[in-house]
């Protein structure tokens, strides 16, 4: 059967069913959504988890020898298969048609797997996992839609807040979920439960440089230069020193630059941010950055980071806001104008 999201919780509430395919680029909702099956699964006495990365030149005969292998107490337990894409070749389409065919009682199959276009909705494999179990496709939440989206999320979590609360705090996010959630999950722990006025929600947000920080690295990989450029002269303009905003942008080029090289050997991207525990709330955006720059170019940004650090310290000439708009616009995609190699 096909679900929507809002419909899962009533689901659950119900019973499970053996396989959850949950489709979808956004991924904070996808997360979330996983989770609440994963937390169900545990109430039903599902203890035992195993993880598979389906990346390229994954063996589809895991999948079989792990739901047909015996646990040691005899648990149940929930295979979690997440697919690096749609396009699984003949052998993966086999091996999820087959899975379906004869679902184990004590296992729950749940697969994450990005968005798929018309086509692959339509395939085989696609339609037996939705005969045989729940397939929930994951959208945007974009336009008129995200501001209810903040005031039910506020809601939730013991936050009541004032008519211009939701609005504000939209405009703030530009339709980013997951900073929309780290906000609120902020303005709880500052604010505590109950009546949220626009004025706390404005205190909150110019208290906020440090968090604005790691939203303008998320930016990059998404691939966003204009809202980077803003964000940038927003952190600048609140007087955040070039050496905070350095250290996030560093931090993040460093790892997608160890990543992108594992890559070149060979590793798929999920293989490579398994190594790096990258969250699964990340896993896309990161996914997006290395697909849009080659190691070499991951490498300059590391060398212009040095510069940047060498730039504050006073042993070399420059502005350092200026190289590190270069660097940040680069990741997003944009043309950066970069130091030479020095």
């Amino acid at each position: 059967m096909r679900l929507r999201i809002d419909q899962l919780e009533g689901h659950l509430a119900k019973g499970l069913a053996p396989i959850y395919f949950l489709t979808g680029d956004e991924p904070l909702q996808r997360g979330e959504t996983a989770d609440a099956i994963r937390r169900r699964a545990r109430e039903e006495g599902f203890t035992g988890r195993h993880i598979l990365d389906a990346g390229k030149g994954f063996d589809w005969n895991e999948l079989s020898a792990e739901a047909n292998s015996l646990s040691l107490f005899a648990e149940k337990r929930i295979i979690d298969l997440r697919l690096a894409g749609a396009a699984i070749g003949r052998a993966g389409g086999q091996a999820l048609t087959e899975y379906a065919a004869r679902p184990p009682a004590d296992i729950l199959l749940l697969i994450t797997c990005p968005k798929l276009d018309r086509s692959q909705q339509n395939s085989k494999w696609v339609k037996t996992l939705e005969q045989a179990g729940v397939m929930i496709q994951i959208w945007p939440i974009e336009g008129q839609r995200l501001q209810p989206w903040i005031e039910q999320r506020l809601r939730r979590r013991g936050l009541v807040p004032e008519p211009e609360v939701a609005p504000m705090l939209a405009e703030r996010v530009e339709g980013n979920l997951l900073a929309a959630a780290q906000e609120i999950d902020k303005l709880l722990l500052l604010n505590g439960p109950g009546a949220l006025t626009a004025a706390k929600l404005a205190e909150a947000v110019s208290d906020s440089a440090r968090f604005d920080v790691f939203g303008l690295v998320d930016s990059a990989l998404l691939g966003k230069p204009a809202r980077v450029m803003r964000m940038l002269a927003g952190l600048r303009a609140e007087g955040v020193p070039p050496a905070v905003v350095l250290w996030a942008l560093a931090r993040e080029i460093r790892q997608l630059a160890a990543m992108a090289f594992e890559m070149e050997k060979g590793q798929s991207a999920d293989q490579a941010m398994a190594a790096h525990r990258v969250w699964n709330q990340r896993k896309a955006m990161v996914r997006q950055g290395l697909k849009r720059l080659p190691r070499r170019r991951w490498q300059r940004l590391l060398a212009a980071c040095a510069l940047v650090d060498r730039t504050i310290k006073g042993q070399e000439k420059g502005n350092p806001w200026e190289i590190l708009r270069g660097i940040a616009i680069t990741m997003a995609g944009a043309r950066g104008l970069l130091p030479a190699r020095r």
